[in-house]
């Protein structure tokens, strides 16, 4: 997409199904992909108003742009404010859910956080680069084993091994999030040269299987620490996460 294009519609092979804890409320072939970034959301799938169950939308309120908002229902259990409409006209007659409240599945696999941009790439490649990153003058990892992360739109990531860390400057978060291309992090902050950076560090224990090469290696949030590549210091990463925390982003993303 261009910046002339903020949203892109079009149909997507893949069966979708929606389930409400162990109710399946809506399953379509014939369901959208709405391809977006940005402030109102990540990709999602609307599905046709035909294909969702006759009695799953219920407490019909105001959306906005003149849509409608639904509580979604299955058997007893509910989630509020959990379906909408959206004003593109190509979605009209069509339905999205929330990601955080409902379970979305592609053909017979779940997905999370979002639905799978069709145009989005997301390779690793082993690399033998120097990589050093610094924390209030600190160098708290050194390695020119890295692990390189290239995903479309966003900044090159450098995944090293934990061997590789000066993990003493390191201290556990309770931040976890997810990703649909890689799966589950966990965190820790970075204590060092009387700095404290908070979430600054992630590793996926246990990645999905198309990304198993990232498996328990540790990534630095360039945005907020210094990263010298061949002894070269690097400008800091501009990226979503330049001003905000990955548990924020984490958060916007889920609606």
């Amino acid at each position: 997409m261009t910046s002339l294009e903020p949203e892109r519609v079009e149909p997507t092979p893949r069966r979708i199904r929606v389930r409400l804890g162990d109710r399946t409320v809506a399953e379509s072939d014939r369901t959208l992909l709405l391809i977006r970034y940005g402030p109102d959301g990540l990709p999602t799938y609307f599905v046709p108003r035909d294909d969702v169950r006759p009695d799953a939308l219920v407490d019909e309120s105001p959306g906005r742009d003149g849509g409608s908002t639904w509580t979604v229902r299955a058997g007893r259990t509910r989630a509020p404010a959990a379906a909408w409409t959206h004003p593109h006209p190509k979605l009209a007659g069509y339905v999205t859910f929330s990601w955080r409240q409902v379970e979305w599945y592609e053909e017979d696999e779940r997905v999370v956080v979002h639905a799978l941009d069709p145009y989005k790439r997301v390779d690793t490649r082993r690399s033998s680069r120097r990589v050093e990153i610094r924390v209030g003058g600190e160098t708290v990892a050194r390695s020119v084993r890295p692990l390189l992360l290239f995903e479309t739109s966003l900044p090159t990531r450098y995944y090293l091994p934990f061997t590789d860390v000066r993990t003493e400057y390191l201290e556990p978060s309770d931040t976890v999030t997810q990703c649909p291309y890689k799966g589950l992090a966990r965190y820790w902050s970075v204590r060092a040269g009387g700095l404290v950076v908070p979430d600054a560090v992630w590793s996926y224990p246990d990645p999905i299987p198309e990304n198993p090469k990232i498996r328990d290696l540790a990534c630095f949030f360039t945005e907020w620490v210094d990263l010298l590549l061949d002894g070269v210091l690097q400008p800091r990463t501009v990226s979503p996460w330049s001003d905000g925390s990955a548990e924020e982003i984490d958060q916007a993303a889920w609606r």
